[in-house]
Parts: structure tokens; C-alpha cells; sequence
């Protein structure tokens, strides 16, 4: 299908409906299969990855987004907000598990996961956003560069993939003006983010 036919969207997922589970368990298979799964090396089967995405759901610090291409679940990513007890890093969230299917590749929805992700994380008033990523995701590493994210360090063990290890590097984007003027959709009432 042509780009230009393709409708591509982004949502943050509160429920299941079982075609948009089915999806969901469907591209994160393909994903792992590529080697773009988020830790998976094989897929775990579909009882796990169903029972996997239900209790993200449940989890009070993390909101997975889903992408869609033609209204069908084509991946996902996570925000992940830090645990209450974490004061000292409490301005801070991950973008973590990010993935679109490989046959639902190269119509924008990895940027426009991204984007929705940071927008999410501003409007809870989050003042970083840091991510990592595998040395071998190179479209991955190539994104998250061209939308302003830095890498700040890199650990040369941060995985095995068959048989090898592999360098992970690690990356931030800043979604608050320095200075401490207030970002455009920060935390207008000053309080520290949920």
C-alpha cells in the first residue's frame, strides 16, 4: 500500500478490545522475529505476550501507546513514569519498549510514537525524557538523533544476541526550557509531576 493511502494514528491504550490484543501480540512477535522486540530474543508465544501487555495496563507508573496503521495495531511504545519513592528523580521519564512491525515500517509512525510520547510526558510536566537502545537499532539511534535526543553514554555489555555482545546506548531529550521558565505544556500548577 502506497504511503500516501496509508492512515497512520497514535493512542494511548487504557483497555483492550481482543482484535487490538490480537494485533498488538501479532507485530510485537514480528518485531522480536526482526530482532526489534524490546528484550525478547524469541517470541514467548501468545498466552505471555497477552498476559504481558494486560499487565502494563496495570502497572500505575507506565502508559503504553500503541500505533496504528489503517486502524490496525502496528506497535507500541511505553512512558514509564518514576516510582513515587524516587523524589530525586522525579522530573524525569523513560520511553522504553518502542517498536513498529516491519511490515508496517516506513510510514513515520516510529517518529510520530516518539512524538506522542514526549507530548505525553510534557503535559504531565516532565522536564526529561531518557531512553535506550541497542547499538545494532540503527534506524532506531538515527531517530532519536534527528529528534534532538543526545547520547550521553554507552555500556559496552548491555546485551547478548546470539552469542554476542552488544553495546547499548544511552540517551535524554530535555521537554522543559533551561532557565526554568516552563515548557509549553508543563505542569501549570507547579506541582511535582504524577
Amino acid at each position: 500500500m502506497s504511503e500516501a493511502l496509508a492512515q497512520i494514528s497514535v493512542e494511548r491504550i487504557e483497555e483492550f478490545t481482543e482484535e487490538d490484543l490480537h494485533a498488538l501480540c501479532e507485530a510485537t512477535d514480528a518485531a522480536i522475529i526482526d530482532g526489534g522486540g524490546f528484550g525478547w530474543l524469541n517470541p514467548p508465544g501468545r498466552l505471555a505476550l497477552e498476559n504481558y501487555f494486560r499487565g502494563v495496563l496495570l502497572v500505575p507508573e507506565r502508559e503504553l501507546f500503541a500505533a496504528r496503521l489503517n486502524g490496525s495495531i502496528v506497535g507500541s511504545a511505553h512512558l514509564v513514569r518514576p516510582p513515587r519513592n524516587n523524589e530525586a528523580q522525579a522530573f524525569a521519564a523513560h520511553l522504553m519498549h518502542a517498536f513498529v512491525a516491519p511490515y508496517a515500517r516506513g510510514h513515520g509512525l516510529a517518529r510520530a510514537l516518539t512524538l506522542a510520547v514526549e507530548e505525553r510526558a510534557r503535559s504531565l510536566g516532565y522536564h526529561v525524557l531518557n531512553l535506550d537502545v541497542r547499538e545494532t537499532q540503527e534506524a532506531a539511534i538515527r531517530l532519536y538523533e534527528r529528534l534532538g535526543y543526545v547520547r550521553w553514554g554507552e555500556h559496552p555489555a548491555y546485551a547478548r544476541v546470539a552469542g554476542q555482545t552488544i553495546r547499548g546506548f544511552y540517551y535524554h531529550k530535555m521537554l522543559k526550557i533551561p532557565g526554568g521558565r516552563r515548557g509549553k505544556a508543563e505542569d501549570r500548577n507547579g506541582e511535582r509531576p504524577a
